[in-house]
Protein backbone atom coordinates (compact mmCIF):
# COMPACT_ATOMS: atom_id res chain seq x y z
CA UNK A 1 0.00 0.00 0.00
CA UNK A 2 1.76 2.57 -1.53
CA UNK A 3 4.89 0.53 -1.59
CA UNK A 4 6.22 -0.67 -5.31
CA UNK A 5 8.16 -3.99 -4.90
CA UNK A 6 8.36 -4.27 -8.88
CA UNK A 7 4.34 -5.05 -9.89
CA UNK A 8 2.79 -2.35 -11.61
CA UNK A 9 -0.55 -0.75 -9.25
CA UNK A 10 -0.06 -3.61 -6.60
CA UNK A 11 -0.22 -3.12 -2.77
CA UNK A 12 1.57 -4.80 0.10
CA UNK A 13 -0.25 -5.77 2.97
CA UNK A 14 1.47 -6.89 6.24
CA UNK A 15 -0.13 -8.82 8.86
CA UNK A 16 -1.09 -6.16 12.07
CA UNK A 17 -0.82 -9.51 14.67
CA UNK A 18 1.43 -8.86 17.28
CA UNK A 19 4.55 -9.97 16.15
CA UNK A 20 4.16 -9.97 12.55
CA UNK A 21 5.31 -13.01 11.85
CA UNK A 22 3.60 -14.28 8.65
CA UNK A 23 5.10 -11.42 6.52
CA UNK A 24 3.84 -9.22 3.74
CA UNK A 25 1.24 -10.20 1.06
CA UNK A 26 -0.10 -8.75 -1.96
CA UNK A 27 -3.82 -9.42 -2.64
CA UNK A 28 -4.51 -9.09 -6.26
CA UNK A 29 -6.77 -6.59 -7.83
CA UNK A 30 -10.62 -7.75 -7.31
CA UNK A 31 -13.20 -7.30 -10.05
CA UNK A 32 -16.35 -5.78 -9.44
CA UNK A 33 -18.57 -8.78 -9.36
CA UNK A 34 -16.44 -10.00 -6.92
CA UNK A 35 -16.86 -7.35 -4.90
CA UNK A 36 -20.46 -7.25 -5.65
CA UNK A 37 -21.01 -10.32 -4.11
CA UNK A 38 -18.99 -9.79 -1.03
CA UNK A 39 -21.45 -7.44 -0.93
CA UNK A 40 -24.46 -9.17 -0.79
CA UNK A 41 -24.06 -10.00 3.00
CA UNK A 42 -25.10 -6.71 3.92
CA UNK A 43 -27.95 -6.94 1.58
CA UNK A 44 -29.03 -9.74 3.43
CA UNK A 45 -28.38 -8.39 6.80
CA UNK A 46 -30.16 -5.13 6.07
CA UNK A 47 -33.39 -6.29 4.70
CA UNK A 48 -33.51 -8.87 7.58
CA UNK A 49 -32.89 -6.14 9.77
CA UNK A 50 -36.21 -3.95 8.00
CA UNK A 51 -38.27 -6.94 8.60
CA UNK A 52 -37.31 -7.14 11.73
CA UNK A 53 -37.55 -3.06 12.14
CA UNK A 54 -41.46 -3.49 10.60
CA UNK A 55 -42.71 -6.87 12.89
CA UNK A 56 -40.36 -7.25 15.72
CA UNK A 57 -42.93 -4.59 17.98
CA UNK A 58 -46.66 -6.46 16.14
CA UNK A 59 -44.87 -9.94 17.46
CA UNK A 60 -43.91 -8.22 21.11
CA UNK A 61 -47.29 -7.43 21.15
CA UNK A 62 -49.24 -10.45 20.11
CA UNK A 63 -47.44 -12.84 22.26
CA UNK A 64 -48.69 -10.31 25.25
CA UNK A 65 -44.94 -9.38 26.91
CA UNK A 66 -45.01 -6.73 29.76
CA UNK A 67 -44.12 -3.35 29.28
CA UNK A 68 -41.45 -4.24 32.03
CA UNK A 69 -39.61 -7.17 30.16
CA UNK A 70 -39.64 -4.05 27.55
CA UNK A 71 -36.25 -2.24 28.30
CA UNK A 72 -34.67 -5.94 28.86
CA UNK A 73 -35.29 -7.42 24.96
CA UNK A 74 -33.47 -3.89 23.69
CA UNK A 75 -30.62 -3.65 26.04
CA UNK A 76 -29.50 -7.24 26.29
CA UNK A 77 -28.34 -7.51 22.73
CA UNK A 78 -26.21 -4.29 22.33
CA UNK A 79 -24.65 -5.01 25.96
CA UNK A 80 -23.57 -8.82 25.03
CA UNK A 81 -22.50 -7.31 21.98
CA UNK A 82 -20.30 -4.28 23.43
CA UNK A 83 -18.86 -6.91 25.92
CA UNK A 84 -17.71 -9.54 23.32
CA UNK A 85 -17.00 -8.26 20.05
CA UNK A 86 -13.58 -7.40 20.86
CA UNK A 87 -12.79 -10.48 22.28
CA UNK A 88 -14.43 -12.59 19.63
CA UNK A 89 -12.07 -10.47 17.14
CA UNK A 90 -9.09 -10.93 18.85
CA UNK A 91 -9.66 -14.16 17.99
CA UNK A 92 -10.61 -13.88 14.50
CA UNK A 93 -7.31 -12.15 13.80
CA UNK A 94 -5.74 -15.91 14.97
CA UNK A 95 -8.00 -17.75 13.73
CA UNK A 96 -6.42 -21.08 11.94
CA UNK A 97 -8.97 -22.43 10.21
CA UNK A 98 -8.75 -24.10 6.82
CA UNK A 99 -11.17 -21.87 5.53
CA UNK A 100 -9.63 -18.70 6.38
CA UNK A 101 -9.87 -16.22 9.31
CA UNK A 102 -13.08 -14.31 9.00
CA UNK A 103 -15.49 -16.99 7.43
CA UNK A 104 -16.31 -19.50 9.93
CA UNK A 105 -17.29 -16.66 12.55
CA UNK A 106 -19.48 -15.13 9.80
CA UNK A 107 -21.09 -18.16 9.21
CA UNK A 108 -21.77 -19.54 13.01
CA UNK A 109 -23.01 -15.87 13.28
CA UNK A 110 -24.82 -16.40 10.14
CA UNK A 111 -27.11 -19.46 11.73
CA UNK A 112 -27.39 -17.47 14.63
CA UNK A 113 -29.60 -14.98 12.77
CA UNK A 114 -31.78 -17.20 11.09
CA UNK A 115 -32.00 -19.29 13.63
CA UNK A 116 -33.26 -15.69 16.33
CA UNK A 117 -35.55 -14.94 12.95
CA UNK A 118 -36.85 -18.64 13.40
CA UNK A 119 -38.07 -18.22 16.85
CA UNK A 120 -39.26 -14.51 17.28
CA UNK A 121 -41.12 -15.00 14.22
CA UNK A 122 -42.23 -18.56 14.43
CA UNK A 123 -42.17 -19.09 18.13
CA UNK A 124 -45.90 -18.45 19.10
CA UNK A 125 -46.99 -20.76 16.00
CA UNK A 126 -44.95 -23.51 17.61
CA UNK A 127 -45.35 -23.44 21.07
CA UNK A 128 -49.44 -23.65 20.01
CA UNK A 129 -48.46 -26.58 18.22
CA UNK A 130 -46.43 -28.10 21.24
CA UNK A 131 -48.40 -26.98 24.58
CA UNK A 132 -52.36 -26.47 25.73
CA UNK A 133 -52.12 -25.29 28.77
CA UNK A 134 -52.38 -21.40 28.39
CA UNK A 135 -50.49 -20.21 30.82
CA UNK A 136 -47.58 -22.48 30.37
CA UNK A 137 -47.78 -21.50 26.29
CA UNK A 138 -48.22 -17.91 27.24
CA UNK A 139 -44.67 -18.13 29.92
CA UNK A 140 -43.15 -20.47 26.27
CA UNK A 141 -43.91 -18.19 23.91
CA UNK A 142 -42.97 -15.12 25.51
CA UNK A 143 -39.81 -16.43 26.57
CA UNK A 144 -39.19 -18.30 23.04
CA UNK A 145 -39.70 -14.91 21.38
CA UNK A 146 -37.53 -12.70 23.42
CA UNK A 147 -34.56 -15.26 23.07
CA UNK A 148 -35.15 -15.41 18.88
CA UNK A 149 -34.94 -11.13 19.11
CA UNK A 150 -31.84 -10.92 21.35
CA UNK A 151 -30.03 -13.87 19.46
CA UNK A 152 -31.23 -12.19 15.73
CA UNK A 153 -30.01 -8.37 17.27
CA UNK A 154 -26.61 -9.81 18.88
CA UNK A 155 -25.95 -11.68 15.89
CA UNK A 156 -26.67 -9.23 12.75
CA UNK A 157 -24.89 -6.16 15.00
CA UNK A 158 -21.83 -8.70 15.73
CA UNK A 159 -21.31 -9.67 12.02
CA UNK A 160 -20.45 -6.53 10.74
CA UNK A 161 -16.81 -6.04 12.10
CA UNK A 162 -15.47 -9.58 10.85
CA UNK A 163 -17.27 -8.74 7.25
CA UNK A 164 -15.74 -5.61 7.04
CA UNK A 165 -12.04 -7.38 8.87
CA UNK A 166 -13.01 -9.89 5.76
CA UNK A 167 -13.18 -7.80 2.85
CA UNK A 168 -9.75 -5.36 4.71
CA UNK A 169 -7.85 -8.96 4.65
CA UNK A 170 -8.42 -9.97 1.05
CA UNK A 171 -8.33 -6.63 -1.03
CA UNK A 172 -6.18 -3.83 -1.67
CA UNK A 173 -6.25 -0.68 -0.45
CA UNK A 174 -8.26 0.54 -4.08
CA UNK A 175 -10.19 -2.55 -3.81
CA UNK A 176 -10.85 -2.11 0.14
CA UNK A 177 -12.70 1.34 -0.31
CA UNK A 178 -14.54 0.06 -3.58
CA UNK A 179 -15.69 -2.52 -1.51
CA UNK A 180 -17.14 -0.42 0.88
CA UNK A 181 -19.08 1.83 -1.19
CA UNK A 182 -20.57 -1.51 -2.17
CA UNK A 183 -21.28 -2.65 1.04
CA UNK A 184 -23.16 0.96 2.02
CA UNK A 185 -24.70 0.49 -1.46
CA UNK A 186 -26.61 -2.87 -1.15
CA UNK A 187 -27.42 -2.34 2.47
CA UNK A 188 -29.60 0.70 1.63
CA UNK A 189 -31.03 -1.50 -1.19
CA UNK A 190 -31.06 -4.43 0.82
CA UNK A 191 -33.01 -1.97 4.16
CA UNK A 192 -35.30 -0.44 1.40
CA UNK A 193 -36.72 -4.06 -0.15
CA UNK A 194 -37.27 -4.94 3.22
CA UNK A 195 -39.26 -2.11 4.21
CA UNK A 196 -41.19 -2.14 0.86
CA UNK A 197 -41.89 -6.31 2.02
CA UNK A 198 -42.79 -5.18 5.72
CA UNK A 199 -45.04 -1.96 4.21
CA UNK A 200 -47.19 -5.06 2.15
CA UNK A 201 -50.29 -6.90 3.60
CA UNK A 202 -49.70 -10.27 3.20
CA UNK A 203 -52.54 -11.52 5.18
CA UNK A 204 -55.37 -10.79 2.51
CA UNK A 205 -52.96 -12.11 -0.41
CA UNK A 206 -52.92 -15.59 -1.17
CA UNK A 207 -49.36 -16.22 0.20
CA UNK A 208 -50.41 -15.19 3.75
CA UNK A 209 -53.80 -17.38 3.79
CA UNK A 210 -51.58 -20.53 2.60
CA UNK A 211 -48.52 -20.33 4.91
CA UNK A 212 -51.40 -18.56 7.79
CA UNK A 213 -49.87 -15.23 8.99
CA UNK A 214 -48.16 -12.62 7.44
CA UNK A 215 -45.45 -13.47 10.10
CA UNK A 216 -44.95 -16.38 8.30
CA UNK A 217 -44.55 -15.21 4.83
CA UNK A 218 -42.11 -12.81 5.95
CA UNK A 219 -40.29 -15.44 7.59
CA UNK A 220 -40.17 -16.88 4.23
CA UNK A 221 -38.66 -14.67 2.43
CA UNK A 222 -36.04 -13.35 5.00
CA UNK A 223 -34.42 -17.15 5.51
CA UNK A 224 -34.78 -17.26 1.97
CA UNK A 225 -32.57 -13.44 1.14
CA UNK A 226 -30.47 -14.71 4.07
CA UNK A 227 -29.01 -17.97 3.18
CA UNK A 228 -29.20 -17.03 -0.52
CA UNK A 229 -26.90 -13.74 0.35
CA UNK A 230 -24.44 -15.61 3.13
CA UNK A 231 -23.89 -18.03 0.71
CA UNK A 232 -22.78 -15.55 -2.16
CA UNK A 233 -20.78 -13.85 0.15
CA UNK A 234 -18.99 -16.74 1.52
CA UNK A 235 -17.87 -17.86 -2.06
CA UNK A 236 -16.60 -14.73 -3.01
CA UNK A 237 -13.22 -14.02 -2.40
CA UNK A 238 -10.54 -16.69 -1.43
CA UNK A 239 -9.63 -16.58 2.10
CA UNK A 240 -6.12 -16.60 3.00
CA UNK A 241 -6.18 -19.60 6.25
CA UNK A 242 -3.48 -18.22 8.97
CA UNK A 243 -0.55 -20.94 8.95
CA UNK A 244 3.08 -20.66 9.44
CA UNK A 245 4.67 -19.76 6.39
CA UNK A 246 8.01 -20.31 7.88
CA UNK A 247 7.45 -23.50 9.72
CA UNK A 248 9.48 -25.52 7.25
CA UNK A 249 11.22 -22.44 5.03
CA UNK A 250 15.15 -22.30 5.71
CA UNK A 251 17.04 -19.15 4.32
CA UNK A 252 18.42 -21.03 1.94
CA UNK A 253 15.00 -22.01 0.33
CA UNK A 254 13.78 -18.26 -0.29
CA UNK A 255 13.18 -17.59 -4.03
CA UNK A 256 15.85 -15.19 -5.49
CA UNK A 257 12.93 -13.10 -6.81
CA UNK A 258 10.35 -12.54 -3.99
CA UNK A 259 7.56 -12.08 -6.36
CA UNK A 260 7.92 -15.99 -7.00
CA UNK A 261 7.75 -19.15 -5.57
CA UNK A 262 10.43 -21.75 -5.86
CA UNK A 263 8.57 -23.57 -8.23
CA UNK A 264 7.90 -20.42 -10.23
CA UNK A 265 4.42 -20.41 -8.96
CA UNK A 266 2.80 -16.63 -7.52
CA UNK A 267 1.92 -16.99 -3.64
CA UNK A 268 0.96 -14.27 -1.29
CA UNK A 269 -0.06 -14.05 2.19
CA UNK A 270 0.63 -16.92 5.29
CA UNK A 271 -0.69 -19.39 3.16
CA UNK A 272 0.74 -22.16 1.60
CA UNK A 273 -0.54 -21.92 -1.91
CA UNK A 274 -2.26 -18.65 -2.95
CA UNK A 275 -1.78 -16.78 -6.63
CA UNK A 276 -1.19 -13.82 -7.09
CA UNK A 277 1.85 -12.30 -4.66
CA UNK A 278 4.23 -13.49 -2.79
CA UNK A 279 5.47 -14.61 0.62
CA UNK A 280 8.22 -12.49 2.60
CA UNK A 281 9.72 -14.78 4.67
CA UNK A 282 12.57 -11.84 6.50
CA UNK A 283 9.78 -11.04 9.06
CA UNK A 284 9.15 -14.47 9.86
CA UNK A 285 12.62 -15.86 10.36
CA UNK A 286 14.40 -13.63 13.16
CA UNK A 287 17.58 -15.43 14.27
CA UNK A 288 15.34 -18.56 15.17
CA UNK A 289 13.46 -16.32 17.48
CA UNK A 290 9.97 -17.10 15.38
CA UNK A 291 7.24 -18.07 18.05
CA UNK A 292 4.46 -20.45 17.06
CA UNK A 293 1.14 -19.18 16.08
CA UNK A 294 -0.55 -21.61 18.80
CA UNK A 295 1.40 -19.21 21.44
CA UNK A 296 0.93 -15.83 19.71
CA UNK A 297 -2.77 -16.62 19.59
CA UNK A 298 -3.16 -18.05 23.48
CA UNK A 299 -1.11 -14.99 24.01
CA UNK A 300 -3.04 -12.52 22.18
CA UNK A 301 -6.76 -14.01 22.95
CA UNK A 302 -5.87 -13.60 26.25
CA UNK A 303 -8.26 -11.29 28.39
CA UNK A 304 -5.78 -9.23 30.16
CA UNK A 305 -3.61 -8.36 27.28
CA UNK A 306 -6.68 -8.14 24.76
CA UNK A 307 -7.83 -5.15 27.45
CA UNK A 308 -4.58 -3.71 27.36
CA UNK A 309 -4.62 -3.44 23.44
CA UNK A 310 -7.76 -1.44 23.57
CA UNK A 311 -6.03 0.80 26.24
CA UNK A 312 -3.62 1.61 24.59
CA UNK A 313 -4.63 1.91 21.06
CA UNK A 314 -2.64 4.43 19.22
CA UNK A 315 -5.57 8.43 20.46
CA UNK A 316 -6.71 8.53 15.97
CA UNK A 317 -8.03 5.28 16.71
CA UNK A 318 -9.56 6.26 20.18
CA UNK A 319 -11.01 9.34 18.90
CA UNK A 320 -12.87 7.75 15.65
CA UNK A 321 -14.20 5.53 17.86
CA UNK A 322 -15.58 8.41 19.73
CA UNK A 323 -16.83 10.16 16.78
CA UNK A 324 -18.42 6.62 15.86
CA UNK A 325 -20.07 6.77 18.79
CA UNK A 326 -21.89 10.47 18.54
CA UNK A 327 -22.42 9.52 15.05
CA UNK A 328 -24.65 6.52 16.08
CA UNK A 329 -26.10 7.77 18.86
CA UNK A 330 -27.51 10.71 16.88
CA UNK A 331 -29.13 8.20 13.99
CA UNK A 332 -29.91 5.42 16.36
CA UNK A 333 -31.72 8.25 18.23
CA UNK A 334 -33.96 9.42 15.48
CA UNK A 335 -34.08 6.22 13.89
CA UNK A 336 -36.03 4.41 17.27
CA UNK A 337 -38.50 6.63 18.07
CA UNK A 338 -38.81 7.97 14.06
CA UNK A 339 -42.46 5.70 13.32
CA UNK A 340 -43.39 7.03 16.79
CA UNK A 341 -42.69 10.80 16.17
CA UNK A 342 -44.88 10.34 12.89
CA UNK A 343 -47.95 9.40 14.22
CA UNK A 344 -47.76 11.20 17.14
CA UNK A 345 -46.11 15.00 16.44
CA UNK A 346 -46.76 14.89 12.51
CA UNK A 347 -50.32 12.90 12.50
CA UNK A 348 -51.32 13.92 15.91
CA UNK A 349 -52.50 10.49 16.86
CA UNK A 350 -52.35 9.02 20.46
CA UNK A 351 -50.84 5.53 20.42
CA UNK A 352 -53.05 4.90 23.89
CA UNK A 353 -56.46 5.64 22.39
CA UNK A 354 -58.90 2.31 22.12
CA UNK A 355 -57.88 0.94 19.45
CA UNK A 356 -61.13 1.54 17.60
CA UNK A 357 -60.94 5.73 18.06
CA UNK A 358 -60.28 7.83 15.55
CA UNK A 359 -57.13 8.88 17.26
CA UNK A 360 -55.77 5.35 16.97
CA UNK A 361 -55.92 5.36 13.60
CA UNK A 362 -54.50 8.43 12.71
CA UNK A 363 -51.56 7.45 14.92
CA UNK A 364 -51.54 4.01 12.67
CA UNK A 365 -51.16 5.93 9.53
CA UNK A 366 -48.72 8.02 11.09
CA UNK A 367 -46.88 4.87 11.38
CA UNK A 368 -47.09 3.66 8.54
CA UNK A 369 -45.82 6.91 6.36
CA UNK A 370 -43.09 6.82 8.41
CA UNK A 371 -42.19 3.60 7.39
CA UNK A 372 -42.26 4.87 3.43
CA UNK A 373 -40.00 7.62 5.07
CA UNK A 374 -37.58 5.04 6.13
CA UNK A 375 -37.87 3.58 2.71
CA UNK A 376 -36.79 6.59 1.51
CA UNK A 377 -34.00 6.63 3.71
CA UNK A 378 -32.48 3.49 2.82
CA UNK A 379 -33.28 4.29 -1.09
CA UNK A 380 -31.20 7.57 -0.56
CA UNK A 381 -28.19 5.89 1.75
CA UNK A 382 -27.96 3.53 -1.78
CA UNK A 383 -27.86 6.47 -4.01
CA UNK A 384 -25.68 8.93 -2.02
CA UNK A 385 -23.05 5.65 -1.64
CA UNK A 386 -22.55 5.93 -5.22
CA UNK A 387 -21.55 9.39 -5.59
CA UNK A 388 -19.70 9.22 -2.83
CA UNK A 389 -16.87 8.11 -4.63
CA UNK A 390 -17.12 11.01 -7.12
CA UNK A 391 -17.50 13.29 -4.23
CA UNK A 392 -14.62 11.69 -2.28
CA UNK A 393 -12.20 13.49 -4.56
CA UNK A 394 -12.93 17.00 -4.52
CA UNK A 395 -14.10 17.54 -0.52
CA UNK A 396 -11.80 14.39 1.04
CA UNK A 397 -13.25 11.87 3.87
CA UNK A 398 -12.95 14.90 6.20
CA UNK A 399 -15.65 16.80 3.73
CA UNK A 400 -17.38 13.85 3.43
CA UNK A 401 -17.61 12.97 7.23
CA UNK A 402 -18.32 16.41 8.23
CA UNK A 403 -21.27 16.76 5.63
CA UNK A 404 -22.74 13.46 6.92
CA UNK A 405 -23.03 15.10 10.48
CA UNK A 406 -23.97 18.68 9.60
CA UNK A 407 -27.08 17.88 7.06
CA UNK A 408 -28.13 15.46 9.88
CA UNK A 409 -28.02 17.35 12.54
CA UNK A 410 -30.20 20.36 10.45
CA UNK A 411 -32.32 18.02 8.65
CA UNK A 412 -33.28 16.55 12.30
CA UNK A 413 -33.41 19.86 13.47
CA UNK A 414 -35.85 21.50 11.08
CA UNK A 415 -38.36 18.46 11.25
CA UNK A 416 -38.77 18.99 15.04
CA UNK A 417 -38.83 22.45 14.89
CA UNK A 418 -41.40 22.17 12.05
CA UNK A 419 -43.31 19.10 12.04
CA UNK A 420 -44.87 18.59 8.62
CA UNK A 421 -45.75 15.17 6.47
CA UNK A 422 -43.96 16.39 3.09
CA UNK A 423 -41.05 18.12 4.71
CA UNK A 424 -40.51 15.52 6.98
CA UNK A 425 -40.64 12.45 4.15
CA UNK A 426 -38.25 15.07 1.63
CA UNK A 427 -35.39 15.59 5.07
CA UNK A 428 -35.80 11.59 5.32
CA UNK A 429 -33.01 11.76 2.88
CA UNK A 430 -31.09 13.32 4.66
CA UNK A 431 -30.82 10.34 6.60
CA UNK A 432 -29.90 8.40 4.04
CA UNK A 433 -27.02 10.23 3.91
CA UNK A 434 -25.93 10.27 7.43
CA UNK A 435 -26.43 6.00 7.26
CA UNK A 436 -24.12 6.02 4.45
CA UNK A 437 -21.50 8.15 6.17
CA UNK A 438 -21.31 5.64 9.04
CA UNK A 439 -21.42 2.44 6.99
CA UNK A 440 -18.19 3.81 5.06
CA UNK A 441 -16.43 6.76 5.99
CA UNK A 442 -15.31 5.50 9.41
CA UNK A 443 -14.01 2.04 8.05
CA UNK A 444 -12.26 3.98 4.86
CA UNK A 445 -10.05 5.76 7.28
CA UNK A 446 -9.15 2.49 9.60
CA UNK A 447 -8.04 1.28 6.22
CA UNK A 448 -5.75 4.29 5.86
CA UNK A 449 -4.42 4.03 9.35
CA UNK A 450 -3.35 0.38 8.52
CA UNK A 451 -2.13 1.34 5.42
CA UNK A 452 -0.10 4.14 7.08
CA UNK A 453 1.11 1.95 9.68
CA UNK A 454 2.31 -1.30 7.26
CA UNK A 455 4.35 1.62 4.98
CA UNK A 456 6.15 2.47 8.30
CA UNK A 457 6.36 -1.16 9.16
CA UNK A 458 8.08 -1.63 5.45
CA UNK A 459 10.79 1.48 5.72
CA UNK A 460 11.72 -0.19 8.81
CA UNK A 461 14.84 -3.22 9.43
CA UNK A 462 13.52 -6.38 8.26
CA UNK A 463 15.07 -7.48 12.05
CA UNK A 464 13.35 -4.57 13.76
CA UNK A 465 11.01 -5.23 16.85
CA UNK A 466 7.73 -5.04 16.38
CA UNK A 467 5.69 -2.34 18.48
CA UNK A 468 3.94 -5.48 20.24
CA UNK A 469 0.18 -3.66 20.72
CA UNK A 470 -1.20 -6.82 20.08
CA UNK A 471 -4.15 -5.17 18.09
CA UNK A 472 -4.94 -7.07 14.30
CA UNK A 473 -7.71 -6.20 11.72
CA UNK A 474 -10.42 -7.76 13.51
CA UNK A 475 -9.58 -5.89 17.16
CA UNK A 476 -9.56 -2.79 15.66
CA UNK A 477 -12.89 -3.80 13.64
CA UNK A 478 -14.76 -4.65 16.45
CA UNK A 479 -13.90 -1.62 18.81
CA UNK A 480 -15.12 0.26 15.91
CA UNK A 481 -18.41 -1.51 14.97
CA UNK A 482 -18.83 -2.22 18.90
CA UNK A 483 -19.58 1.80 19.58
CA UNK A 484 -22.67 0.78 17.94
CA UNK A 485 -23.90 -1.35 20.87
CA UNK A 486 -23.02 1.22 23.10
CA UNK A 487 -24.77 3.45 21.36
CA UNK A 488 -27.72 1.15 21.59
CA UNK A 489 -27.33 1.05 25.12
CA UNK A 490 -26.88 4.99 25.67
CA UNK A 491 -30.41 5.66 23.57
CA UNK A 492 -32.42 2.70 25.23
CA UNK A 493 -31.73 3.57 28.58
CA UNK A 494 -31.33 7.62 27.91
CA UNK A 495 -34.27 8.72 26.07
CA UNK A 496 -36.93 6.72 27.09
CA UNK A 497 -36.20 8.80 30.43
CA UNK A 498 -36.30 12.11 28.57
CA UNK A 499 -39.80 10.94 26.91
CA UNK A 500 -41.38 10.44 29.88
CA UNK A 501 -39.88 13.69 31.52
CA UNK A 502 -40.76 15.70 28.41
CA UNK A 503 -44.18 14.29 27.52
CA UNK A 504 -43.09 14.45 23.98
CA UNK A 505 -41.38 12.16 21.49
CA UNK A 506 -40.21 15.88 19.68
CA UNK A 507 -37.06 15.82 22.59
CA UNK A 508 -35.61 12.66 20.80
CA UNK A 509 -35.86 14.70 17.21
CA UNK A 510 -34.30 17.78 18.81
CA UNK A 511 -31.78 15.73 20.86
CA UNK A 512 -30.63 13.56 17.79
CA UNK A 513 -29.90 17.06 16.11
CA UNK A 514 -27.75 18.17 18.88
CA UNK A 515 -25.75 15.14 19.24
CA UNK A 516 -24.79 15.26 15.14
CA UNK A 517 -24.26 18.65 15.43
CA UNK A 518 -22.01 18.14 18.27
CA UNK A 519 -20.66 15.37 16.39
CA UNK A 520 -19.33 17.92 13.38
CA UNK A 521 -17.42 20.08 15.63
CA UNK A 522 -15.64 16.27 17.09
CA UNK A 523 -14.78 14.95 13.89
CA UNK A 524 -13.34 18.61 12.35
CA UNK A 525 -11.00 19.07 15.23
CA UNK A 526 -10.56 15.50 16.78
CA UNK A 527 -10.17 12.95 14.26
CA UNK A 528 -7.05 13.06 12.13
CA UNK A 529 -6.98 12.13 8.30
CA UNK A 530 -4.52 10.85 6.51
CA UNK A 531 -2.92 13.04 3.35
Amino acid sequence: MGGNDGQSGTHTYQSLTEDYPFGTMDPPKRSTGRLVMHSMAMFGREFCYAVEAAYVTPVLLSVGLPKSLYSMVWLLSPILGFLLQPVVGSFSDHCQARWGRRRPYILALSIMMLLGMTLYLNGDAVVSALVANPQRKLVWTISITMIGVVLFDFAADFIDGPIKAYLFDVCSHQDKEKGLHYHALFTGFGGALGYLSGAIDWAHLELGRVLGTEFQVMFLFSALMLTLCFIIHLCSIPEAPLTDVAKDITPQQVPQDPSLSSDGTSEYGSIEKVKNGYVNTELAIQGGKRKKPTEQAQRAMNMKSLLRALANMPPHYRCLCISHLIGWTAFLANMFFFTDFMGQIVYHGDPYSAHNSTEFLIYERGVEVGCWGLCINSIFSSLYSYFQKALVSYIGLKGLYFTGYLLFGLGTGFIGLFPNVYSTLVLCALFGVMSSTLYTVPFNLIAEYHREEEMKRQQEAPGGEPNGSGRGKGVDCAALTCMVQLAQILVGGGLGFLVNTTGSVVVVVITASVVALIGCCFVALFVRYVE
